[in-house]
């Protein structure tokens, strides 16, 4: 009985998906390296891992299969001008981002009041203003943070106070029950003595 079809799908547990991996990789090498004894084929295989972990195979040299690659499906090589070219945009790119970063240090100085001597009265104007904003916005939020703090002390003072209310309530009827209690005890214990026979001197007496 020949085994049936077998649905190609993700392994969803990661460690039989990594062990499947590392099984068919070493298959999928073995094969690639085989068919190129065999058959005298140039074969070269790539293998990236779900972590980004490269795998490789090539009968011959890598790069030549590669580049033997990308002018049979007609992508061109870049040439010199090219190369020379993204050069010049990356260094372009690289220049920008200094100027970029030299700005906002030279702001971040000026904020903390260091280095204003570049600084002409329109500039020291605005500066002032952008200080006097970042102020006020920043002594609002500590109102803010003061405010809620306040409400929530008052919140647990109030029910501190309920539950301070709530104890002393208890303590008043427990001393409440105590005091009927000695009460009850005291009348119990004078009407068991005056039945008994320990009474007045003239109880049971014959003269």
């Amino acid at each position: 009985m020949g085994r049936g079809k077998v649905e190609l799908k993700r392994i969803e547990n990661s460690t039989s998906r990594q062990v499947t991996f590392s099984k068919r990789k070493n298959g999928l090498l073995k094969k690639a390296f085989e068919l190129s004894i065999l058959c005298d084929a140039e074969v070269a295989l790539l293998i990236f891992s779900p972590s980004g972990k490269a795998y490789q195979f090539a009968s011959h040299d890598m790069d030549r299969s590669i580049a033997r690659y990308r002018n049979e499906v007609g992508l061109m090589e870049f040439n010199n001008y090219q190369r020379s070219r993204t050069i010049e945009f990356w260094m372009s790119e690289i220049d920008n981002l200094r100027r970029t970063i030299d700005t906002l240090e030279a702001k971040h100085k000026h904020l903390a009041g260091e280095d204003l001597s570049t600084l002409g009265m329109k500039e020291l104007k605005q500066l002032e203003r952008q200080l006097k904003n970042g102020v006020e916005r920043i002594r609002a939020k500590k109102r803010r943070i003061i405010s809620e703090h306040i409400s929530l002390l008052k919140k647990r003072q109030r029910a501190l106070q309920e539950d301070n209310t709530r104890l002393q309530k208890k303590l008043h009827e427990a001393n409440l029950n105590t005091r009927a209690f000695g009460a009850e005890e005291c009348d119990a214990f004078g009407r068991s003595s005056g039945s008994s026979g320990f009474g007045g001197p003239h109880d049971g007496a014959v003269i």
